[in-house]
């Protein structure tokens, strides 16, 4: 086999094959470490997370986190193509701001490919979005993208956040602190969610408000 043969097969396994066997062993087992902790960890982060189950996870976080940044996700399957169409056709016409990514394609990211964004990652992160909603159920998704996501420097998980942010537990988050929690995700570097004024004040009483608002948009994760 020649040197291209090698490196073509190579990298079919770690883009094709290697995502197929990490959805099918995280339908089932917590994942120990994300590709994002692993590139804020040699950036000098560090890793600060504890694993929690959804039953554990005060509702009203996953209300909040639906709210804020996937209303649609009991309802699409893994790709909201409307919205990924016209964030696309923003961009091309030079008024993109990003966006349009759900909470499938932010686990697929989070969990498997890298933060910065380009068309090879974008293209990556729907293939494993695919393999996420294939595989996996939806409460299943949302388990693994609570316990996953960055919510500080260094901070991973609604519990670690929690305890950063608020100095309680995941099942002890009241609305409020869980809206709060859920408008820094998109920036969580730059935003703090103990802000007394500004952009988190406002998203937030944003998000309580269209929580009351979800009804039967909730049900897949109840």
């Amino acid at each position: 086999m020649s040197v291209v043969e090698w490196l073509a097969t190579g990298l079919v396994t770690l883009f094709i094959v290697l995502p197929v066997g990490l959805t099918l062993i995280y339908r089932v087992v917590p994942p120990p470490l994300t590709s994002v902790m692993v590139i804020r960890f040699f950036e000098g982060d560090g890793v600060r997370r504890d694993w929690v189950p959804l039953e554990d996870i005060a509702p009203s976080v996953r209300a909040a986190v639906l709210a804020s940044e996937d209303n649609s996700f009991c309802t699409h399957s893994g790709v909201d193509w409307p919205a990924l169409k016209a964030a696309m056709d923003a961009e091309v016409k030079g008024a993109g701001k990003g966006g349009a990514s759900t909470i499938t394609m932010q686990t697929a990211r989070n969990l498997m490919l890298w933060p910065q964004r380009s068309y090879i990652r974008k293209g990556l992160e729907l293939y494993v979005a695919t393999l996420i909603e294939l595989f996996w159920p939806k409460k299943r998704i949302l388990e693994v993208y609570l316990n996953i996501a960055e919510w500080g420097p260094g901070v991973f998980g609604i519990e670690a956040a929690a305890q950063h942010h608020f100095g309680v537990s995941a099942g002890e988050l009241t609305q409020r602190e869980a809206a709060r929690l859920a408008v820094i995700l998109p920036n969580p570097r730059e935003l703090h969610a103990t802000a007394s004024t500004g952009h988190v004040v406002r998203q937030a009483g944003i998000v309580e408000r269209r929580i009351g608002q979800l009804g039967p948009l909730l049900d897949c994760v109840k």
